[in-house]
This record gives structure tokens, C-alpha cells and sequence, in this order.
């Protein structure tokens, strides 16, 4: 069985240290970003994962890129996306790009889908943002579809009809990337993670985590009801801030000109009123522990916990060390802890061995089952002739 996964987010903002005043330029900020999501492997982690943005100030406009050249220079870490905007991208180029990034990686490839949340991106990209949930539920139809079908026929509302298309490469190993939907106010997003039986990650960021542990509430809820497992076995991911260092007061003095200044919650609430009412946690290494384990409390044994590190101006020197000191650390002590408490039925984070692995177990039980069924029908023909037929009659009606 797996167990937890750890990892880090990135969304990818060119922002000015306010220490300094000095922006870096664009091409500085993607290549910081690759040179992040390899450090992150070197110090334990487990999962790099990028938004997806089209505007400024922000420069992941093309994931399956950014992640395609990190294929080809990490070993181990799960390579994903922390928004693959499913309304606005052509489902048949999201099951291209992600089932060649699952060769590319050797099966080290997932994907979050969300809507994002910049409204002008629709118009951008030929959609109306009015159409945000019908875009969700149709797009994900097929996607879903072109990844478990080899031939497809398919018309919908939103893009020209299909016929006959077979997407290519064909997922690898026969099992398409492991999907999280991804959410933070929207309960139809939660109810199609679980109709699916997809994950669904709580962004758990900006709002108290009493908003978030509603979604995830109604997503185990509806998982159950689906017939998927238990509520308790459903497939969860958090996110979460994090600042370190070895004191708590050097952390929060260093911090603060960040926090203050950040496009997203500068200018607002005080950097201590946020860090009580939000996951943010400016600290000791210590303090980041125990924060973190209290979200079991709110959400329940969860698979993956994923920490913005590389935000609000930080240099880079800077996030390197705040990932020196969740891998050394922090994540040893949450993966031992969490680990620990997890029931054994309770499944850890989705990789493609252990999904490819549960597949081919499913379809050994499906196949035992045809052999003992025939063999049933063989004794029954040679001991009852007539209730064959019987059972066949039914079975045609």
C-alpha cells in the first residue's frame, strides 16, 4: 500500500521582492521553477505540481511543456498539475499531452482539473464564462471517454462532433492518469470527483478550513453513495502555506515584507489574524508539524498535502531553504505520523504502479469468475441439461 504523499504547488507569479524591489524577468522565473521542482525530489518530496495561467503576472501558460522537460530530469517524483483548466482547453489535447507525459515520465504523470479563476480566460480561448459547469461536466465526459475507449464517436454542445477518433498514445499500460478535481467553492465540482471516483483536492489556502471541509464533506459523502468505498476510503488532497525557519521569530520577521506586500492577501488582514484563521503557518519547523497534523482533525485521513512555497517575491536562495527544511525536517515526522494513523483499509496516494497493479488484480478476480462460471455450466450441462438453457433465456432477456 502507498502512503502519504508530499509535495509542493507552484502558480507561478512574477512578483517583485519587496526586500529588495528587484522583478525577475520571466525567463528567471521559469527556469527558478524548474530548478524548485528538482530540488524538491532531491529533499524527499513527492509530488511537483504547476498551475496553468494565461495571464500576467503569471508564466505557466503551458504545463504539459514545463512538465515534459522535468520528465527528462527527475527519477522519482510524481509530476503533476495544480490546474489543468478543463473548460477552456480541448479535452482531446489534454488526453494527448497527459498520456504522452505519462510515457515521457514512465507513469509519473497526474493532472487536477479546475476551472481557474480568471474569468476573461474564456472569451480568450472561444468559450463563455457562463458556461463554466456545462464546459466542466461535457469536456470531462469525453476526456474521460478518450482515455478509456480506444474508438470514439461523441457530439456535444462545445466543440465539433467526433467520429470514429482514437486518441494517441493510448494511456500507458492501459491506465490513463490518476485525475483530481480541484475546487474552492463549487459543490458540483465535488459531486463530479465522486461520481467518477476521481480525487478531489481542497485548495485550502486563502479561506478557513471550515469552508473547505464542507466540499470535502459532500465529495466522501457522494464517493459512498456512488458505490466507490466507504466515505472514509474516498481519495483527498489539501493544500496549504508554509513558511520556515529554524525560529519561529526570525520566520515571522522575515516573512512579514512578503506577506504585506503579495498581490493576492497583501494590504489585508494582518499576517498574525491570517495565519489563525488560515492554514498559512509562518514558523518553526515544529510549529509547521503540528499545524499540520490538526488537518486530519478537519478532513480525516487524507493521500497528499501539497505546500506553496515559491510565492510573493521569495528569492530563490530562499525557497530552496524552505525546502531543505520540509524535506529534512517536517515531512519525515507528518509522513511517520500520518502514516501511522491511517487505518489499513484507508488507501494511501494514487502512483501508476499500484493503480495499474489494482487493474490487472481486478481483471485476474473478473477472469476467475468467467472460468468458474463456465466450469458451472459444464457440470450443470452434464449433470442438469435443462437449467443451461434456462440461465441462457434469461440472460438474453
Amino acid at each position: 500500500m502507498t502512503g502519504m504523499q508530499f509535495g509542493i504547488f507552484t502558480v507561478g507569479d512574477v512578483t517583485a521582492d519587496p526586500t529588495t524591489g528587484r522583478t525577475p524577468t520571466e525567463h528567471e522565473r521559469i527556469k527558478a521553477m524548474m530548478t524548485i521542482a528538482k530540488h524538491a525530489e532531491d529533499v524527499g518530496l513527492d509530488v511537483f505540481a504547476t498551475g496553468e495561467h494565461h495571464n500576467e503576472p503569471f508564466v505557466p501558460s503551458s504545463p504539459a511543456a514545463m512538465l515534459g522537460y522535468l520528465a527528462g530530469v527527475t527519477e522519482r517524483i510524481i509530476l503533476s498539475t495544480s490546474t489543468t483548466l478543463i473548460t477552456t482547453n480541448d479535452p482531446v489535447r489534454i488526453a494527448e499531452e497527459f498520456a504522452m507525459l505519462q510515457h515521457l515520465a514512465d507513469g509519473r504523470v497526474d493532472l487536477m482539473l479546475g476551472r481557474g479563476n480568471t474569468p476573461p480566460v474564456y472569451p480568450w480561448f472561444g468559450q463563455d464564462g457562463r458556461n463554466a459547469l456545462p464546459l466542466t461536466i461535457e469536456n470531462y465526459e469525453l476526456l474521460r471517454r478518450l482515455w478509456d475507449e480506444h474508438t470514439v464517436t461523441w457530439s456535444g454542445r462545445f466543440r465539433a462532433p467526433l467520429q470514429g477518433f482514437t486518441s494517441t498514445p493510448r494511456p500507458l499500460d492501459g491506465v490513463a492518469p490518476f485525475v483530481w478535481h480541484g475546487s474552492i467553492r463549487t459543490p458540483q465540482v465535488a459531486e463530479l470527483a465522486a461520481f467518477y471516483g476521481d480525487g478531489f483536492f481542497a485548495n485550502h489556502i486563502f479561506w478557513p478550513r471550515q469552508h473547505f471541509a464542507r466540499l470535502v464533506g459532500l465529495y466522501r459523502e457522494r464517493y459512498e453513495h456512488y458505490g466507490h468505498g466507504r466515505a472514509d476510503q474516498a481519495i483527498v488532497g489539501l493544500g496549504g502555506q508554509v513558511f520556515l525557519r529554524p525560529r519561529s521569530q526570525d520566520a515571522v520577521a522575515e516573512f512579514r515584507p512578503y506577506f504585506d506586500n503579495a498581490p493576492v492577501y497583501g494590504h489585508g488582514p494582518s499576517l498574525e489574524e491570517f495565519t489563525s484563521q488560515t492554514p498559512l503557518t509562518v514558523g518553526s519547523p515544529q510549529e509547521v508539524i503540528d499545524k499540520t497534523l490538526t488537518f486530519r482533525e478537519t478532513f480525516g485521513d487524507y493521500q497528499r498535502q501539497l505546500f506553496l512555497l515559491d510565492h510573493a517575491g521569495l528569492p530563490l536562495r530562499t525557497v530552496l531553504e524552505q525546502l531543505d527544511l520540509l524535506g529534512g525536517e517536517v515531512v519525515p515526522v507528518l509522513r511517520r505520523e500520518l502514516d501511522a494513523m491511517r487505518p489499513a483499509d484507508v488507501p494511501g496516494g494514487p502512483t501508476h504502479g499500484a493503480r495499474v497493479a489494482a487493474r490487472y488484480a481486478a481483471a485476474s478476480v473478473v477472469g476467475e469468475a468467467v472460468s468458474d462460471d463456465v466450469a458451472a455450466q459444464e457440470r450443470n450441462e452434464h449433470d442438469t441439461p435443462g437449467l443451461v438453457d434456462d440461465a441462457y433465456v434469461v440472460g438474453q432477456r
